[in-house]
């Protein structure tokens, strides 16, 4: 009774406050409840034995709560719940997995319906219903049982009490629109896939080049690659359409260069063809796929917090809905992929040492001792034995190797750089600085072990640390030059996400990465199947 007296003052709140802004209103929780379900006039008594075929603990303790009584004889709210299923395709997901059509055809004849066809009407309805709900909060699919190396959260819901308390609103579509993800990726992918939908359907053939094409340069496909920057809407349409490559069409390479994450240079190469040659329908299922990644991500991310997005190599701070801050990163190579998690920062090494990891010491420090002892000298790193006691790198066993710890010494040649922020996780990854800052101006930066690499990371620290007179720039680089290890704890609360999307919309511009996991077409196929 308690619970169903804070359900009805959640709901007064949320009616007197509709001119707010729309928030999430999933309730999450592990167990099934049986939340008091009052049917309304008119219901209908349901046989029990209609539910044993769907094989549902959720829909069977629904029904429990009602006394198994129908609870779907407003025809208003019949044809609300029918739309949104029949236009969730708009959220990435599939109307046939809500059996629409057989719906449909339920509430054609409502009117005309026994007393079974209409309890079958109305378990279908709830059925069909609930998995929506637990599929536009949780998606479809889980990314646990999918990749090893997801550490986020799962999103519980309680979807019986999320449906009653639907049921006891009275403004059943602002409801559902409010469980909806409310990130401003996620509607930015919405509006990705409607602006997708605008275009009419290609029938291209596959782009091929034997060698790149510069500016004012002749070549026969450079016709077929007008056609198809006409199509994506990046060149405007001629009378005549000729092999020559010139400014024009170079101006409009270079803006679809731009909003494929490519290098803005108007040379056309490998990476823009196949960019290029992405169909309209690939594009949608990749708009698709990163749809249902949001369902999967945190419902909140924090008042402040870091998002990184793996394919984009960015890094963003946003602080009450702002982005402050962006920095470019180095992710994770394809053999040593970037994990996705959620985290906190919490604190702060300067001048770190650092130990060698199981993977890169087996896969490159042991072969490049076996090829060169004075390697170890040469890149600053001591062994130690067991018992903390410094092993000479002539002294170093093959059979000995993986029982040893190889650490590096602080300093400018660190691999870590100056310095490393640190997120509790079962990967031990961080962010860090790097000895390698050239590597920041390459397109493609996945190009590390797992951890990300930070541009500019003693701004980013500083501004963490949020300290102007103990940890300022200049304090930072006294700590530094000492080149002594020190550890800071941060001590605002600064939430941390690493996560992994393709596809966006900006200013009414489609925007891709390259997939470079190679994970979307895979999890289209499950979605789907």
């Amino acid at each position: 009774m308690m619970k169903t007296l804070a359900l009805i003052l959640l709901i007064c709140v949320t009616i007197s406050c509709k001119k707010a802004e729309i928030t999430s209103e999933v309730i999450l929780k592990k167990e099934i409840s049986n939340p008091v379900v009052l049917p309304e006039d008119k219901s209908i008594r349901i046989d029990s034995a209609l539910l044993t075929s769907f094989n549902s603990k959720t829909l069977s303790a629904f029904y429990k709560a009602t006394n198994y009584r129908t609870i779907w004889q407003s025809k208003e709210n019949r044809k609300i719940i029918l739309a949104e299923l029949l236009k969730s395709d708009e959220e990435g997901l599939n109307p046939e997995d809500y059996k629409v059509k057989i719906l449909s055809d339920f509430e054609k004849k409502s009117a005309t319906l026994d007393e079974t066809d209409l309890a079958k009407y109305d378990i279908l309805l709830t059925s069909s219903f609930q998995k929506y709900i637990s599929h536009l909060t949780n998606g479809k699919l889980n990314p646990r049982k999918l990749y090893k190396n997801w550490d986020l959260k799962e999103n519980y819901i309680d979807i019986n009490e999320i449906l009653t308390d639907l049921l006891n609103n009275d403004s059943l579509a602002d409801k559902i629109e409010q469980l909806k993800p409310n990130h401003i990726v996620y509607k930015k992918l919405k509006k990705a896939l409607r602006l997708l939908n605008t275009l009419p359907k290609d029938n291209f053939n596959a782009l091929k080049i034997e060698q790149i094409i510069s500016p004012n340069d002749t070549n026969i496909s450079i016709i077929d690659i007008k056609k198809r920057l006409i199509y994506w809407k990046e060149l405007q349409l001629n009378d005549s359409l000729t092999s020559i490559y010139n400014e024009e069409t170079m101006l409009a390479i270079k803006k679809f260069q731009n909003r494929h994450g490519l290098a803005v240079d108007g040379i056309i190469g490998p990476a823009t063809i196949a960019s290029l040659n992405f169909s309209k329908k690939q594009r949608m299922q990749q708009i698709i796929v990163n749809l249902e990644r949001w369902k999967w991500y945190p419902k909140e991310m924090g008042k402040e917090y870091i998002i990184i997005n793996i394919p984009d190599y960015r890094l963003s701070l946003i602080k009450d809905k702002d982005t402050l801050r962006t920095h470019r990163v180095i992710v994770g190579r394809a053999k040593r992929k970037s994990p996705i998690l959620s985290s906190k920062l919490t604190q702060v090494v300067f001048n770190p040492t650092w130990t060698v990891p199981p993977t890169i010491l087996r896969e490159d420090v042991i072969p490049a001792i076996l090829k060169n002892r004075s390697y170890l000298a040469e890149s600053n790193i001591k062994i130690y034995d067991r018992n903390g006691g410094i092993v000479s790198p002539y002294e170093w066993q093959l059979s000995q190797a993986k029982s040893y710890r190889y650490v590096q010494s602080p300093g400018t040649f660190n691999s870590l750089g100056m310095v490393k922020i640190i997120f509790p996780n079962r990967f031990s990854v961080y962010l860090h600085d790097t000895n390698h800052r050239d590597y920041f101006d390459k397109i493609d930066r996945s190009l590390s072990s797992g951890c990300v690499r930070v541009d500019n990371p003693l701004e980013l620290t500083e501004y963490l640390l949020d300290d102007d007179i103990n940890w300022n720039l200049e304090k930072i680089t006294e700590i530094l030059q000492s080149e002594k290890t020190k550890f800071v704890k941060i001590k605002k609360e600064v939430s941390f996400h690493l996560l992994y999307w393709t596809a966006w919309s900006e200013n009414n511009k489609l925007i891709f990465r390259d997939d470079i996991y190679n994970l979307d077409a895979d999890l289209y196929t499950k979605l789907r199947n």
